[in-house]
């Protein structure tokens, strides 16, 4: 069991009220519905009224002197049910559809809110489920469960009143089947609800299996590990099959009891109404069609219950995932003027030169005890190239995370033009950043497309200028299709060097003040690399460029060389300066030359 299903309670309606801002916008839509439901309901406890004088007047009586008025009226009848029956439907799926929109539209945008930490913190097949699997659930909910608890619950409430009004000894009789139903209720409802929570956690479980298959299916091959792959896959299936035999064996014993009861009711309405039968056939047939008719509300009554509790679970991680707050967040102040991501307020924007500073910066991972940086100050001029180097998971990342707003500084500022980035918007600053990944991710989509998202108004000689700064020119037009081909999901139709120059070019043709490249040359081969870092000259030209680089060869004419060791700048100067000093980075760059000639020799040989 999890943290988020251990955190539910037993209450039936505990987390609906959280769903009312998003169901209050279709209240009317509901109500009709609720009322279309409602004149449902008193169709179907009218018609056992009508077959009782049906056959109490024509049949025990022997006449058919009202038998048009009756033929018409009952036809009326039906079809006002069937006109109330569809409008309530229509409005079930109507507000079905509207709720699962509004949900997925709120979780999607509140993603694209929230900090680096989050995806950091959770897996995709968690996130995934939560926009789609809870939602879906939650609009069910609201909608079909809501309708039909109007319709059940009334017709129990009507035909008990009629029952009571017409022969209330007999009627409390088959009521006495009710504290039977309860009791059954309260045997089988903590174990349902427990069955169904395991299940939903092997759902999921099966979900995160899928998802690593897919995406790790060149992992697998390579290391060999399909059929322990599927091993663990059985083995989750298996579980899964054991608990869902368990629970459905569960619910038959249930729903056999409970047509036991069922069947109770309906003997004694033939024991005790037997007698009703030698005068009143018609009245007779009434309780039959009550006793019988009200046994559906109570199942279906303990079953939505038990529904709603174990959607519990689902509003709870949806309600939990809306309500996370981002840990790099705009104030209102600067909302007000600059706008947000998704409504910008671009003619409040000063331009950026690309000026950076840190003054007095400290900062800690949220989930981390140890300063990275403490007490860090730095100029950044505009047009400055700055380069962070140091071994594979020393922590390189930390300054370009805090230029980039992707964290806020513990303490101290991270001013941008000579202002404190938090005084203006996150959308503003990302509008001016060009970042080239390590690992490059192109969007489904064709090669075009992709270009697109860097420059939406790029003409075709800048998006071809771009691509032959970089040498992706000679990427495309091996294409068929040219900038036209498909990149297919995540760019996985073209190799990861191909990708790395498709990203590159994306972010040149951006225009960018303020250009990051995190070890940008890192999947391409000698010779194109050879070409980037040549072009790279060009490219930084007239912006301000912070270089992560592993190969320390690839910044030696950078303007400022910060050195990072174990989460920390421990040096910082020159190529030049920092050889001279023979420390870490010059142990670094000895080791990496001996490497590399090493390797040189080895191939010429």
């Amino acid at each position: 069991m999890t943290q988020d299903t251990q955190k539910m309670g037993t209450l039936p309606f505990f987390g609906i009220p959280r769903l009312f801002p998003y169901v209050r916008k279709y209240r009317k839509t509901l109500l009709l519905m609720l009322v279309c439901g409602l004149g449902g309901t008193g169709v179907d406890l009218v018609l056992p009224l009508l077959q009782r004088y049906a056959l109490n007047h024509y049949i025990t009586e022997r006449t058919l002197d009202t038998l048009p008025l009756y033929i018409a009226g009952y036809v009326l009848v039906i079809l006002f049910g069937a006109v109330v029956n569809y409008i309530s439907t229509l409005n079930a799926w109507s507000t079905e559809v509207r709720i699962n929109r509004d949900l997925r539209s709120a979780a999607f945008d509140h993603l694209q809110r929230l900090s680096f930490s989050y995806y950091n913190q959770n897996a995709v097949g968690y996130i995934h489920s939560r926009v789609m699997s809870d939602t879906g659930r939650i609009g069910s909910l609201v909608s079909w469960t809501l309708m039909d608890s109007v319709w059940h619950t009334s017709y129990l409430i009507g035909s008990i009143v009629i029952m009571l009004a017409i022969n209330a000894r007999l009627a409390l009789m088959v009521m006495l089947i009710l504290p039977l139903i309860v009791l059954l209720f309260s045997l089988f409802q903590g174990r349902l609800i427990r069955g169904n929570r395991q299940i939903r956690e092997l759902n999921s479980r099966i979900t995160g299996d899928f998802n690593e298959g897919i995406t790790g299916a060149k992992t697998i091959k390579t290391l060999v590990i399909e059929e322990k792959m599927g091993r663990d896959f059985l083995a989750d299936t298996a579980e899964m099959r054991r608990k869902g035999v368990h629970v459905a064996r569960l619910r038959g014993l249930f729903a056999l009891t409970m047509n036991l009861a069922s069947s109770l009711a309906l003997a004694i309405v033939l024991w005790k109404g037997g007698y009703i039968a030698e005068s009143e056939v018609g009245t007779f047939s009434m309780f039959m069609s009550y006793a019988q008719g009200m046994m559906e509300p109570v199942r279906w009554i303990v079953d939505a219950i038990s529904d709603v509790i174990t959607t519990q679970v689902n509003i709870e991680r949806l309600t939990r995932l809306l309500g996370t707050v981002p840990d790099v967040k705009d104030s209102d102040e600067v909302i007000a003027r600059y706008g947000d991501s998704f409504e910008p307020r671009r003619e409040n924007w000063e331009p950026i030169r690309g000026d950076i500073e840190f003054e007095d910066v400290s900062f800690r991972y949220p989930d981390g005890d140890e300063y990275v940086l403490e007490h860090f100050n730095l100029k950044i001029p505009f047009g400055s190239n700055i380069a962070i180097v140091g071994e594979t998971g020393a922590g390189k990342s930390t300054l370009v995370n805090l230029v980039c707003r992707f964290f806020e500084p513990t303490e101290g500022r991270v001013l941008i033009d000579g202002r404190d980035a938090r005084e203006r918007s996150q959308l503003w600053l990302h509008s001016a950043l060009g970042y080239v990944l390590q690992t490059p991710h192109l969007f489904s989509g064709t090669i075009r497309e992709n270009l697109l998202y860097g420059n939406p108004n790029a003409t075709e000689e800048e998006i071809w200028e771009a691509l032959k700064l970089v040498s992706a020119d000679q990427v495309v037009r091996r294409m068929e299709k040219g900038l036209d081909a498909d990149v297919g999901e995540g760019g996985d139709l073209l190799s990861t060097g191909e990708k790395q120059l498709i990203s590159f070019a994306r972010a040149i043709l951006a225009n960018p003040r303020i250009l990051v490249l995190d070890e940008a040359t890192a999947s391409v081969d000698t010779l194109t690399e050879q070409r980037i870092q040549a072009a790279i000259e060009t490219v930084i030209a007239g912006r301000t460029s912070l270089v992560i680089a592993h190969r320390l060869s690839t910044v030696r004419n950078a303007d400022l060389i910060l050195v990072v060791q174990d989460g920390k700048i421990v040096e910082q100067g020159t190529h030049r300066d920092l050889l001279k000093a023979k420390g870490y980075y010059y142990r670094l760059y000895t080791r990496q030359y001996e490497e590399e000639a090493t390797h040189s020799a080895l191939t010429s040989a």
